[in-house]
């Protein structure tokens, strides 16, 4: 908890639930990226789609270019970092949606399939963290 930042992270989250309510409100569309990507890549094609996706990829280079810290992991292999990617996508299509459609907008619209994916997202999250770091001993 020594990189907290409580007011980054609440303007943060307040950014990426102001874009999820106006996404819906102006396009009836839910903010879940996964499905936003998906659609990229298959018809009907969306320029909105095209932006949304360009907005979380500036967003991130501005917050660099402002001179905010962005820690690069430098210890961790292309394996696995491909390996967590395939296991995050078949993940999120088994469950129908990523975190940021089930947490954000499902959350938000009190689904509750969306409860149920967050709760083992959670889980899930916590198993690994425990695994890594208290049977494995990966500390960084």
């Amino acid at each position: 908890m020594h990189d907290f930042t409580p007011v980054s992270a609440l303007a943060g989250g307040a950014l990426i639930g102001l874009a999820s309510v106006w996404l819906l409100a102006a396009n009836g569309r839910i903010a879940g990226v996964s499905g936003i990507l998906h659609g990229l890549f298959s018809p009907p094609f969306g320029e909105w789609r095209a932006w949304f996706i360009s907005g979380l990829l500036l967003a991130g280079l501005a917050w660099q270019a402002a001179g905010a810290p962005v820690p690069l992991r430098q210890d961790f292999s292309l394996v696995w970092a491909a390996a967590a990617g395939l296991l995050v996508g078949f993940g999120t299509r088994m469950s129908g949606g990523c975190t940021s459609g089930h947490g954000v907008c499902g959350l938000g619209r009190l689904s509750a399939r969306s409860l149920v994916a967050v709760c083992v997202f959670m889980a899930s999250g916590m198993v690994s963290v425990y695994v890594t770091r208290h049977l494995l001993g990966v500390t960084s």
